[in-house]
This record gives C-alpha cells, structure tokens and sequence, in this order.
C-alpha cells in the first residue's frame, strides 16, 4: 500500500530538574550546596531515508517521543541529556505543524536531518544559587516541560524527470525499460495507482531518478481521476517527459494530449508546464502511428525535443536513456545522484606507474 500523507503526534523530552543537596562530609558540617543541574531533553529529529518511498510505515505507528533529561544529583552531578529519537522519512517529506499550518522542516535532499522538536531545558541545581550573601540556597528549578504536537507528513517524491502521459500511453513500460524499476504493466487504463520511482543507471556508473505517476485525464488540476492525488509528485522533477499514444490506440490525438497535459500541470502549479521537457511518442511500430509523429513533428511546442520509441520493441530504450541525460547536462541541470565511482582510463593507469619501477 502506498501512502503519501499522514498524521502523527511527536514530543521532544522534557528537562531535568535540578537537585537541591548540601555536602555533608566528615569534618565539613557545612560543606555548601552542591545540587547539579538537570539535563536537557531530547529532541524530535526527522531525517531523510533513501531507500523509502512511501509513509505506510506511519499508519501503524503514529506517536514519537524523545527521552526525558535525567534529574540532577549531589555532588554537583549534572543529569544526563535525553536520548533523542531519529524519523526516518522517505526524501522530499514535508512536515507541517496541524494546528498552525506551518512548515516546520523540508527533507529535500537525501542527507538532510532537521531537528523539528527540540527538548525542555534542564532545570538549575541549588548551587547554581549560591552567593556571597546566600551560601546554603534551597532554590532549584524544576525541568522545561515540552508540549506533544500534532504534525503532518506530505510526501512529494524527489526525482530528476518525471513521467507523465495519459492512461495507457505506455508509461510504466517505459519506465521498466529504462530503470530497475518493476512497475505493474497491462492493456488497460489506470494500471498505475501511485508513484513509481526507478533508478536509470549508466555505462559510467552515474545514475538518475525517474519517477512514473498514474495517468493523467481532462480536468486533473481540478482532482479529477487521481488528481492532486498524485500531481504533488512531479513538483520536484527538473525535467518533464510527457509519453504520449503515438498510435492513438485509445482513439486520442496525441497531439491534443500534449496540449491537454500541458495546461493541467499549468493550472495545477504555474510554470510547471514551462520546465524542459522530452516528448515521447510510444508505440512507432504500429503503423497507425506514422501521420501522429508527422503531425507531432509540424506543430510541437517550442523547447521540446521529439523522440520516437517503440517500449514493445525496444525494451532498453537506449537512445531515450541518452537523451534524457544530454538533456539535463545541456541545461546544466544538477543529477540527485552523482557517480558513484569513476571509471579508470588508460591515461590514469599510465600516470599512475612509477617509472622507477618499469623494466
């Protein structure tokens, strides 16, 4: 089950209270105060989890809290601090406070860790009291007391491009063909029913997200069929690839579609239809196809580039893969993933020999 927004209730922990304590001691009747402070409690920290992509783990677990400081003691010990407690959320979680609406933290990037709640501050010991004129103090401070807060989680998935396109256009198929990913595949509308994310790898060892989200229809902006639903996943994509039915399988103009999927992600969020963008037309081998592409050719907006593929016939997908990563280098588009390693050329294996050592 996928879920993508979720309410949980979270406390950081409350402060220790400092101790009240004289020193008594064998020929020292009148040692002083020495009460230690409290120490601090934890606090609540969301950090991002790569490897989640959903919020599902929260519908069964819905309440953190951190440790309490420990209380301080005699001999001017001062109380340990609270353990805090981590949340792991999937990258791209939004946390907003239900109350206010504020947005307390945004995980948008894979190594990102925000404290969200912090912890009540321990409570002064009774020698932290003491002066000249008042040297057995009997004041101590009780512990800061931390409020619980209800706070709710939104998932918008991270991703470099994103997967849009009428229902059974071929998306999932795609996707399959280019990444790792498995997404369910059938002849029949609305096959996807949430976001799917793929890693696409390359000779080099650089890899890229893309992400697949159910189809689109007339009137999504407005939260017809999954609407907003699953719009809120293409926020963060740094390029559009719009797959469209080049064989018009389903009596579509896919020309029409392109401008149909245009104005709802425009009208959903203003620019989103204006970031770069791949139009994929799907399904060339079928000979329905030929005047579509033709047509797409003459009237494709400006700041497109075309391909034409065939997912049935071409399950790598080779020639797109490329595309897609000329495409956000020629726009000097950051990766959310970089290279994990750097291929060795000959060069370096002929720089790296000592010549002293060569026969």
């Amino acid at each position: 089950m996928f879920v993508d927004k979720v309410q949980i209730s979270i406390k950081a922990g409350d402060g220790g209270s400092g101790c009240c304590s004289f020193r008594r001691e064998a020929f020292l009747p009148k040692g002083g105060p020495d009460g230690g402070d409290g120490g601090n409690g934890g606090n609540v920290i969301f950090q991002a989890a790569p490897g989640e992509q959903s919020l599902l783990d929260f519908v069964y677990n819905g309440h953190f809290e951190a440790e309490k400081g420990v209380n301080g003691k005699s001999k001017d010990m001062i109380g340990r601090k609270g353990r805090d407690v981590v949340i792991k959320v999937p990258p791209g979680t939004i946390i907003r406070n239900v109350e206010t609406g504020e947005v307390l933290a945004d995980i948008d990037s894979a190594e990102k860790s925000v404290v969200v709640a912090r912890g009540g501050r321990g409570g002064k010991g009774n020698a932290r009291f003491a002066t000249s004129t008042n040297r057995a103090p009997r004041e101590r401070e009780l512990g800061e007391k931390v409020e619980s807060m209800r706070v709710e989680l939104e998932l918008k998935m991270i991703a470099d491009i994103g997967l849009v396109g009428f229902p059974n256009a071929g998306k999932s198929t795609i996707l399959a063909g280019i990444s790792n990913a498995n997404p369910k595949i059938a002849p029949y509308p609305f096959t996807t029913l949430h976001p799917v994310i793929g890693v696409v790898q390359y000779d080099d060892f650089s890899t890229l997200l893309a992400a697949d989200v159910p189809g689109l229809i007339d009137g999504a902006h407005r939260n017809v069929g999954l609407g907003h639903t699953f719009l809120r996943h293409i926020e963060r994509t740094k390029m559009l690839v719009y797959v469209l039915d080049a064989a018009s399988v389903d009596g579509r103009d896919p020309l029409e579609d392109l401008k149909t999927l245009k104005k709802e992600l425009e009208l959903y969020m203003e620019g989103l239809s204006s970031r770069a963008g791949i139009v994929v037309a799907n399904k060339k081998d079928l000979p329905e196809s030929a005047e579509n592409i033709r047509n797409l050719k003459k009237h494709l907006p400006k700041g497109l580039k075309l391909i034409t593929v065939s997912a049935l016939t071409d399950p790598d997908l080779t020639e797109l893969k490329t595309l897609i990563r000329t495409e956000l280098e020629k726009r000097n588009i950051p990766h959310y993933f970089t290279p994990r390693c750097t291929p060795i050329t000959e060069e370096d294996l002929a720089a790296s020999v000592d010549p002293d050592e060569m026969d």
